[in-house]
């Protein structure tokens, strides 16, 4: 079997197995009484599959709205309340941002206390 045939049999097979993993891996979280509600840490989410689902939407949003650059802007998402940090050129883009982030479906709240207008974006480490 040349190399392209064994990677048109194996990738089907790889992207069919990461599929049911990531299915199964939100019922396997439910039906775990250790994440019980109560006993979720203050910071933690009690969501943790809806919040990355909602962080991954927002950062595409940012990503395609125009004037802002996601790339300095910084997404974490809790329990439905999205903060978002970082430093814009302008203070219209911070607006373009937090309403791309009010824009996805899911979110509770937007919190852009740390999201600051008119300097240049600091180097990522």
């Amino acid at each position: 079997m040349n190399a392209f045939n064994r990677f048109r049999f194996t990738l089907p097979l790889a992207l069919g197995s990461v599929l049911a993993l990531s299915a199964a891996a939100p019922l396997a979280f439910a039906a775990d009484p250790a994440n019980d509600a109560n006993d979720t840490p203050k910071g933690d989410s009690d969501q943790p599959v809806t919040d990355t689902w909602i962080t991954t939407k927002v950062k595409t949003e940012l990503a395609t709205t125009d004037g802002v650059k996601s790339m300095d802007v910084d997404v974490k998402t809790v329990n439905g309340t999205v903060m978002l940090t970082g430093m814009l050129a302008s203070e219209t883009a911070v607006q373009k941002a937090v309403a791309a982030a009010r824009s996805v479906k899911g979110v509770k709240n937007v919190d852009a206390s740390g999201l600051k207008a008119g300097g240049t974006a600091t180097t990522r480490r």
